[in-house]
């Protein structure tokens, strides 16, 4: 079968078996009493089934099964054993409810397996802080210690309808080109297609009014996904002992693939920790809260957020021929600029309540 079909027909699989999957969740939910209930901080109006992700993950799994060649990507086979940990840790939070100590052991865990296992793992740092090759051990502890981060980066942004599945699916189309470039990565170009098929068919349903949510199950699902995609974009280029890196800002751009997400995870911990508070209390400081309170619907909050994502990436990849920190110090300008102007008009409009707003 040609490369090309193999790409259609995973992005169709996944899409289609997830599609299929969404309703028959939402059935069973509803029949179970598997809701996420309206009140407190949250912003939807009413209850709401949380299990989108067993869709996404049903769709995914069984696309890689019958579309990817695990003899030419057999660490894939770890990623999946990861993806049933993070499902099966995310169900038991969605359901019965989790402590965020528990929740985090299973995402080191799935972690683990990815980077132990499946040796997916960050060996070369292109320089930054003067560091080339990294130690094993250190290798090891910094690769699921960025997995845990990115997992938890995309949980944190799924607040508002269809945001992190908006932000998501541009992340996996753009890793998924990527991937298409190099002819020694067609099974992860695979991947980035199914990815991005399951997310689609999961944003029809989760745009307002929403049918369902990601819940934790689905966006630590997408992190964990996302996390492996961006490593393996980073091991592409990793420069070798006969040859150069092939893109001297790798890092730097593949972060760019979810820099959203990971600049409002460190701005949120940031703000929380200075106000004495710890990095993990709720609260509606995200970007997406101030697009609401200047009064933006959540489709369109999901709208300006996923193109400014869009700005980043082509901007990345536009200037990626600069050195890691002249890049990335562009791309971090973009975004406290963007926060700065958003903070501004906010207190210009003053206090705004936005609980219950869709």
């Amino acid at each position: 079968m040609q490369y090309t079909e193999s790409l259609v027909l995973s992005f169709f699989t996944s899409l289609v078996l997830s599609y299929m999957a969404i309703p028959v969740i939402i059935k069973v939910a509803e029949v179970k009493h598997l809701y996420d209930e309206p009140g407190g901080r949250k912003l939807h109006k009413s209850r709401v089934p949380t299990l989108g992700g067993l869709a996404i993950f049903s769709g995914l799994v069984f696309t890689l099964t019958f579309w990817t060649n695990f003899s030419t990507c057999p660490h894939l086979q770890h990623v999946i054993a990861a993806m049933v940990v993070i499902i099966f840790i995310g169900l038991q939070d969605d359901i019965l409810g989790l402590s965020p100590f528990k929740k985090l052991i299973g995402q080191v865990l799935a972690a683990a397996i990815v980077v132990v296992w499946g040796h997916i793992r960050i060996t070369h740092m292109f320089g930054i802080l003067g560091v080339s090759q990294l130690p094993e051990i250190v290798s090891i502890l910094f690769s699921i210690a960025t997995i845990v981060l990115i997992i938890n980066a995309i949980n944190l942004i799924d607040g508002i309808n269809g945001l992190a599945a908006s932000l998501s699916i541009i992340a996996a189309f753009t890793l998924g080109i990527f991937f298409v470039q190099s002819e020694q990565n067609s099974q992860h170009a695979i991947i980035s297609f199914a990815l991005a098929g399951a997310l689609i068919s999961f944003l029809r349903f989760n745009l307002t009014p929403a049918r369902i949510f990601l819940g934790d199950t689905g966006s630590m699902l997408v992190g964990l996904v996302l996390s492996v995609l961006c490593f393996e974009f980073i091991i592409a280029n990793e420069p070798s002992a006969l040859l150069p890196a092939k893109l001297k800002a790798a890092p730097v751009i593949a972060m760019a693939v979810i820099f959203i997400p990971l600049y409002d995870l460190f701005r949120v911990f940031s703000l929380r920790i200075l106000k004495g508070k710890s990095p993990f209390y709720p609260d509606q400081n995200h970007l997406h809260h101030s697009l609401l309170r200047l009064g933006l619907s959540h489709i369109k909050a999901t709208l300006v957020l996923s193109l400014f994502s869009l700005v980043i990436i082509f901007t990345a990849f536009i200037l990626r021929s600069l050195n890691v920190y002249l890049l990335g110090f562009i791309l971090l300008s973009f975004c406290l600029g963007f926060t700065y102007y958003l903070q501004y008009r906010v207190k210009k409009k003053g206090p705004v309540n936005i609980n219950g707003k869709e």
